[in-house]
C-alpha cells in the first residue's frame, strides 16, 4: 500500500513536470511568432587585434519592444562581410551567427584593403534574408591605426614607450594627435588597468610601476588599448615583459610546538589520557554501584 502510493505520488509528479515543459514550450513558440512585439538588431563593430589583423563581428538580435531584457539570439544566419572597393563591394567571406547571434570574420593583416580618399577603410555586413525575417545591412568606417609597443630600461628606470601613426600612399608613417588610451596588465580573469592618457605627436610613455605582480619568472603582459573611438574604432597592442614581481606566498607553518595548533602526535597523546581517566572513572563509578547493589 505505501509502495502504491508512492508510485502515485511520482508518476503525478512527472505528469506535472511533462505539463510545464509543454507550457514552457508554448510560450517560446509563442514567442518566436510574434515578430511585431519585438525590434531586429543588427549591429557591426570592429576591432584590430595584436597581430594587426582585423575582427569584425556582427550581433544580430530580437528586442522585446516592452521588456528590454527580453533578447532572442538569431542563429545559424549566413552573414556575408564585405570590403568596399571604390564604388564597389569586394566580397570576404561568409560566416553564421552562432548561439548567441554572434558572427565574427577576421580579416588577415596581409589582406590589402582599399582606402579612400579620406584615409577610411569602409566595411559591410549583409543578411540575405529568410522567411520572416527581413534584410540586414550595415557598414562601418575606420581608418587603420598602428600601435608599436616597446619597453626600456635605462638606470634601472623601467620605461614604456608607444607610437601611434597611420601610413600614407607609400608607406610613411603618419603621426596621431589627441587620442585617449589605457594600458593594463593581463591577470587570470581581466586585464588590471595601470595607466591613461593621451597620445601626443603620435607619442606616449610612462615609467612602468615597480610593483606589477607577474609569473614565477617576473613575466606578464602588457596591452594598449583604444576604445571605440569615432575614426580608429577599437585598437588593441600587447608587448611582454619580465619586469614583473612574483609574489611567493609563503605558506603559515602548521602543528608545530611554537605555532597556535600543536603537533599532531600530542593531540593523540593527549586523547589517549583522557580516554583513559574517563575510563577508569567510569570503571569506579560501575564498581561503586555494583558494591551499592550487592550490600542491599
Amino acid at each position: 500500500m505505501q509502495q502504491m502510493k508512492h508510485d502515485i505520488k511520482y508518476i503525478a509528479r512527472i505528469l506535472t513536470l511533462t505539463g510545464l515543459i509543454i507550457s514552457y514550450s508554448h510560450n517560446i513558440a509563442a514567442q518566436e511568432f510574434e515578430l511585431s512585439d519585438y525590434k531586429m538588431g543588427f549591429k557591426l563593430s570592429t576591432k584590430k587585434n595584436v597581430d594587426n589583423s582585423r575582427t569584425l563581428e556582427v550581433l544580430y538580435q530580437a528586442t522585446n519592444k516592452k521588456d528590454r531584457k527580453d533578447r532572442i539570439p538569431i542563429v545559424e544566419a549566413l552573414i556575408e562581410f564585405y570590403a568596399s572597393y571604390q564604388d564597389s563591394l569586394v566580397l570576404l567571406g561568409g560566416i553564421k551567427t552562432n548561439n548567441n547571434g554572434i558572427a565574427e570574420y577576421i580579416v588577415p593583416a596581409s589582406k590589402a584593403i582599399y582606402v579612400n580618399e579620406e584615409g577610411f577603410q569602409t566595411f559591410t555586413a549583409k543578411f540575405a534574408g529568410s522567411e520572416g525575417l527581413k534584410r540586414q545591412k550595415k557598414s562601418v568606417e575606420v581608418k587603420d591605426l598602428f600601435l608599436e609597443l616597446n619597453l626600456a630600461e635605462e638606470d634601472s628606470i623601467k620605461t614604456v614607450y608607444l607610437e601611434a601613426f597611420l601610413k600614407d600612399s607609400i608607406g610613411e608613417k603618419v603621426y596621431v594627435e589627441d587620442v585617449d588610451l589605457v594600458f593594463s596588465v593581463g591577470g587570470m580573469l581581466s586585464r588590471m588597468p595601470i595607466e591613461d592618457g593621451t597620445i601626443e605627436d603620435g607619442r606616449y610613455e610612462f615609467e612602468m610601476p615597480d610593483d606589477i605582480p607577474g609569473d614565477l619568472n617576473g613575466d606578464f603582459k602588457l596591452y594598449a588599448f583604444i576604445d571605440d573611438h569615432d575614426e580608429y574604432g577599437t585598437v588593441l597592442q600587447m608587448s611582454e615583459s619580465n619586469w614583473g614581481v612574483f609574489d611567493d606566498i609563503q605558506v603559515p607553518e602548521k602543528n608545530k610546538l611554537w605555532t597556535d595548533a600543536a603537533p599532531i602526535w600530542m593531540y593523540i597523546v593527549l586523547t589517549i589520557l583522557l580516554v583513559g581517566a574517563w575510563a577508569n572513572y567510569v570503571y569506579a563509578v560501575v564498581k561503586l554501584w555494583r558494591i551499592k547493589k550487592i550490600g542491599m
